[in-house]
């Protein structure tokens, strides 16, 4: 039996890169042979010119995977003339009042499935079946602070590492990590309408990206209820107003919590 390959899920966001630069330094081993990023065509500005400059730094190839544009289907149309559904996170409003998140199916449909495909591919494993044990160690962006985050992998022939948690670093500790070797801090990786955006996160997209937003979650009150299961109302924000007519101040401005303060790995919802 061959010793596994080692692979890096790149969410292209604080976590991610410092494992990826660190793995390029030697401090973490052994060397990947290849980082994977999900490309939702969704992210932000910021995200594909840090993964530009990124992919530079690193002496591993870095395959850039795609299901299509997130955005481009959860605006299609079903024969009939109704939206079609794609279950992506927001928030479900119910007499007045924030009762939870919907389901959503696109971290496994945008994120997981496409980095499984490519790495199957890397392994040889294209039209072939999986075998039952680690072929692939696929090391994930999850930092201390979320170590909730973690959860094991679901195919026995890709086993999941921690690099991060495996040295005790916070995201902090990334960024610490990042300024002392010179080099710039990275955008934070989501899709430009993911509800988990803490206001600062909101703040920071362009003009063009807010629309794209805006746009988003207003064709979310546009499906019928119950092709989310739900009787609610949805919402971007977390707020549950439409996002054109959220008050972007400060979390500490209003004594609000950020729910998501890392970059999206592609492991929420799994």
């Amino acid at each position: 039996m061959t010793e596994p390959i080692h692979i890096i899920s790149l969410g292209a966001g604080v976590q991610s890169s410092t494992m990826a630069l660190m793995a390029a330094k030697g401090e973490i081993t052994p060397m990947p042979v290849a980082a994977i990023f999900a490309d939702t065509q969704a992210e932000p500005k910021s995200v594909y010119t840090w993964l530009d400059w990124l992919e530079k730094q690193l002496p591993f190839p870095v395959h850039r995977v795609t299901a299509g544009s997130l955005l481009n289907e959860i605006a299609r149309k079903r024969p009939r003339g109704s939206f079609r559904v794609v279950d992506i996170p927001a928030f479900v409003v119910n007499g007045g009042k924030v009762d939870g998140l919907i389901n959503r199916s696109c971290t496994r449909d945008y994120k997981i499935n496409p980095i499984q495909k490519q790495v199957r591919a890397l392994c040889g494993l294209t039209r072939k079946k999986s075998p039952d044990y680690p072929v692939a160690i696929q090391w994930i962006g999850i930092s201390l602070d979320e170590v909730s985050r973690m959860k094991e992998g679901r195919e026995p022939w890709i086993e999941n590492r921690w690099p991060l948690i495996e040295l005790r670093m916070s995201r902090q500790n990334c960024l610490k990590w990042m300024r002392q070797n010179g080099f710039p801090e990275p955008a934070k990786s989501a899709c430009t309408f993911c509800p988990y955006h803490s206001d600062s996160a909101w703040r920071s997209l362009n003009a063009e990206e807010m629309a794209q937003a805006i746009e988003v979650d207003e064709r979310l009150r546009k499906y019928p209820a119950t092709e989310y299961r739900t009787k609610g109302v949805l919402y971007l924000h977390r707020s549950g107003r439409p996002l054109s007519e959220v008050d972007f101040s400060t979390e500490e401005e209003r004594g609000q919590l950020n729910m998501f303060n890392n970059e999206c790995e592609g492991m929420c919802g799994v």
